[in-house]
């Protein structure tokens, strides 16, 4: 025991004898078991992608047969002549909108529809105004202030004349507070010209 103590003190003292640092170092992580689980691979959602072909099996729609949590059930008329006029019997699923859900749906309706429909749904937004789409539905008229709900977003979902499909763009829920959102529009529009239709009456009646 004391002669390794002595060898240890005169190393210790030795001219030469340099103590070095070990390799390890807290700071430093260890090497990743599995970084194909701990890193992911950037996803643009709107932009071509080989994931599938680079061995990751990626979906970007609900397994065949299941809803995704808080969507409505799905909408199943087929998109023809039978499948339209089946829809002027489908209700609106909705409550009535809420302050909130009528502001987010109004903001819906300015983004996907005023462009061409118009902010106030006379079929003059940029687009139509400009005649770069051509045919835009007055949604201020009777048609479609008669229109029902169900064949208004029979229309949204698959399109209808010049106008596409919005299925990829808005989900099932949106599509109806949009179309709750024109109906209460067309309403309130009825309602005001109820009264200037009455009084306008009334005048040519005492003339």
């Amino acid at each position: 025991m004391k002669k390794s103590k002595i060898l240890f003190l005169l190393l210790l003292i030795s001219p030469g004898f340099v103590i070095l640092p070990g390799c390890s170092s807290n700071r430093e992580p260890g090497r990743t078991y599995m970084p194909d689980m701990q890193y992911s691979r950037a996803y643009q959602a709107y932009a071509p992608n080989n994931l599938k072909q680079d061995g990751v099996n990626y979906k970007n729609w609900p397994v065949e047969g299941t809803i995704r949590r808080g969507d409505l059930f799905p909408y199943t008329l087929p998109n023809d002549s039978t499948g339209y006029r089946l829809s002027a019997q489908v209700k609106n699923p909705l409550p009535p909108l809420t302050p909130a859900q009528a502001k987010e749906a109004e903001r819906l309706f300015n983004i996907n529809c005023a462009i061409c429909h118009g902010e106030k749904m006379d079929a003059q937004g940029p687009l139509s105004a400009g005649g770069k789409v051509p045919a835009v539905a007055n949604l201020t008229l009777k048609q479609y202030v008669d229109m029902p709900e169900g064949t208004m977003f029979h229309s949204v979902t698959y399109g209808k004349g010049n106008m596409g499909s919005y299925a990829p763009q808005l989900t099932r829920e949106e599509r109806w507070m949009i179309v709750s959102y024109v109906k209460s529009k067309q309403l309130a529009e009825a309602g005001a010209a109820a009264p200037a239709a009455a009084t306008s009456g009334t005048s040519t009646g005492t003339k």
